[in-house]
């Protein structure tokens, strides 16, 4: 070989090195992060006899950690992947938390719930069930997003809850039970509303109220849904007699007091808040009835203040319809 033509073939095997090179896969240290779940349980702690508490840290929430309560059917177990179990959705109101309903009513001991999983999620001291508009930014909190995709797929791939679901809360948490069954068709088999906010655009005073509420802890109350007037269609896709239509096809259980005294009160209370959301169920109702809904249960039972001895009752009135749907009763 010849010198020109051994430079030739030195020439040649350093360019096809170079392609080697460029053709080679990248250094694993440059491939794409894999993406976090949207939620993860940190912390499971035992609190009572078929009562566990999950830490779920959420993206939808900035990465925050909040608490979910689960009320446990008998022969659950969240190492059997296999099984899963018709669950019921319970919502907390406004001003409480996850612990509320275990806390201030008999629900752990309700024997018809021993073969459901009860789901009581944290909602924020005054979040809405609603992903808020933060002048239109979007973002933390996403109460609504954390709900109906993190934990509900969280829930059902690795603590036994079923695709069977109903959903019922009180006063913010029956606006959320309805909002939840409306705003995602096919989710829940069935609704319940205690003393709900169930059409916040009734008139002024229903919408200075809860724009009040927005207001509880500080916040612009226009972060929530945006100004009742400037952007009344979000307002809108969060009233619930708004979207009667989408609720025609589900058995809803309504119930309210009139915000006078009534028997389960002390002397003398009365409630204008209940009053407000007494004249919100008339009127939905209405609407469920022009709409065709043909599955409506209603309890306007007139005497009766904003309490928790008036929700246990009608949680307890409620379940009938609400295990026939999950296929229970």
């Amino acid at each position: 070989m010849t010198v020109a033509t051994a430079r030739r073939v030195r020439s040649l095997l350093l360019v096809l090195a170079a392609l080697l090179v460029t053709l080679a896969p990248a250094p694993a240290a440059l491939a794409a992060p894999v993406a976090k779940p949207g939620a993860e349980v940190v912390s499971v702690t035992q609190v009572a006899d078929r009562q566990v508490d999950l830490g779920v840290r959420s993206a939808a929430l900035g990465g925050r950690t909040v608490n979910v309560r689960l009320l446990t059917p008998d022969g659950w177990d969240p190492d059997d992947r296999g099984r899963h179990w018709p669950t019921l959705w319970l919502l907390h109101g406004c001003c409480g938390d996850y612990t509320s309903w275990t806390s201030r009513t008999d629900v752990a001991g309700i024997e018809s719930l021993r073969d459901v999983l009860v789901v009581m999620p944290e909602a924020g001291w005054n979040g809405w069930y609603s992903d808020w508009w933060n002048n239109g930014a979007g973002g933390d909190p996403a109460w609504e997003t954390f709900h109906t995709q993190e934990l509900r797929r969280l829930l059902e791939s690795d603590w036994g809850a079923g695709s069977r679901r109903v959903v019922a809360g009180l006063s913010m948490g029956g606006q959320g039970a309805l909002l939840y069954a409306a705003r995602h068709p096919g989710m829940f088999k069935a609704t319940a509303a205690y003393s709900g906010s169930v059409h916040p655009l009734l008139n002024d005073e229903s919408v200075n109220r809860i724009m009040g509420f927005f207001a509880g802890q500080g916040d612009d109350p226009r972060r929530v849904w945006g100004d009742p007037v400037a952007q009344r269609d979000i307002w809108a896709a969060h009233d619930p007699y708004h979207l009667a239509k989408r609720l025609k096809s589900l058995p809803v259980y309504l119930s309210c007091g009139d915000g006078t005294t009534g028997p389960l009160d002390a002397p003398g209370v009365t409630s204008a808040l209940e009053a407000d959301f007494n004249r919100q169920n008339q009127a939905l109702a209405a609407e469920l009835d022009r709409v065709g809904a043909r599955h409506v249960t209603t309890n306007f039972y007139g005497p009766g203040t904003h309490g928790w001895a008036y929700w246990q009752r009608e949680l307890h009135a409620s379940l009938p319809m609400l295990l026939r749907a999950l296929k229970v009763a």
